[in-house]
């Protein structure tokens, strides 16, 4: 392929790109904001896996923090999702508001129950070279909206939404 028809992206900086193979992975113990552009070859309809779609992260809360404080999180955030990860970091889930709504009252318990104590989406979880039309598809039979992408360690490297696999794996008419 010529060096024309590639294209940069910018990720993370504790994002690593596999020279041989193109896949991305993460290192967990990166933790700085910088972030690096890396030049990656387009991907074709029938090779899409769920490292092309994949979004960063943006809410994350520990499984040990209380649903007072998720509540709160996800009502100022004015988001419909955290991911949950365990006290090693690696992911434990999704939290949603859905989830959350038995503790909607904010009564004296909510302030001691754990986020592990709720109702969330919890694994299997997607992996980056899972094929994105297999990861639409169970997608759908799980009913999910947001799904965490995970390395083979449990860490988290993204998240995969269904507007974004919907909208890469539409067909465009002739």
């Amino acid at each position: 392929m010529s060096r024309a028809s590639r294209i940069p992206v910018t990720v993370p900086a504790s994002f690593w790109v596999n020279a041989r193979s193109g896949q991305r992975a993460a290192r967990p113990e990166a933790g700085t904001g910088d972030t690096v552009t890396i030049h990656q070859t387009p991907p074709t309809a029938r090779a899409l896996t769920v490292a092309d779609a994949m979004e960063p992260l943006e809410y994350q809360i520990s499984d040990d923090s209380t649903v007072d404080r998720a509540s709160d999180i996800l009502g100022s955030a004015h988001v419909g999702y955290l991911l949950v990860r365990d006290h090693n970091g690696r992911c434990e889930g999704v939290l949603t508001s859905r989830g959350l709504h038995a503790f909607r009252s904010r009564s004296w318990y909510t302030e001691l129950t754990p986020v592990s104590a709720t109702t969330h989406q919890r694994g299997p979880f997607a992996w980056p070279g899972m094929g994105l039309a297999l990861a639409r598809l169970a997608m759908q039979i799980k009913e999910l909206t947001v799904w965490p992408v995970v390395d083979e360690d449990g860490y988290t490297l993204g998240l995969l939404t269904a507007d974004r696999v919907t909208g890469l794996l539409a067909v465009p008419t002739a």
